[in-house]
C-alpha cells in the first residue's frame, strides 16, 4: 500500500442491464480475490465508490474514477481476531 493507504489493482466487472458496471473479482498483485456480495455503493462527483464482502471474508472499499478509468483499494478490514471490524452495512 501506498502512503496515503491507497493501492491500486485489477478490477473486473459484470455490467448490468442498465450498463452500470460492477465488480465481480479484483486482484492484489497476483492474488484473486472473488466479490461475494456488494454491501453498498455510492457515488460523488468524479468516482464510484464500492462496499464489497471478498471470498476470502474480508470487507473492501475500492473506488473507481472514473474519467481515468483507475480502480483503487480505499479499505481493507481483514477481520482480526480481536473480533472488531468494520460494518458490514
Amino acid at each position: 500500500m501506498g502512503e496515503e493507504n491507497q493501492s491500486l489493482i485489477k478490477v473486473e466487472c459484470y455490467a448490468g442491464y442498465r450498463g452500470e458496471e460492477t465488480p465481480v473479482r479484483f486482484y492484489l498483485g497476483e492474488r484473486r480475490i472473488e466479490v461475494l456480495e456488494v454491501l453498498d455503493r455510492w457515488l460523488d462527483p468524479t468516482c464510484r465508490y464500492f462496499k464489497l464482502r471478498g471470498d476470502d471474508n474480508g470487507i473492501y472499499i475500492l473506488r473507481h474514477m472514473t474519467d481515468e478509468d483507475v480502480w483503487e483499494m480505499t479499505l481493507f478490514d481483514s477481520h482480526t481476531e480481536d473480533g472488531i471490524r468494520l460494518s458490514s452495512t
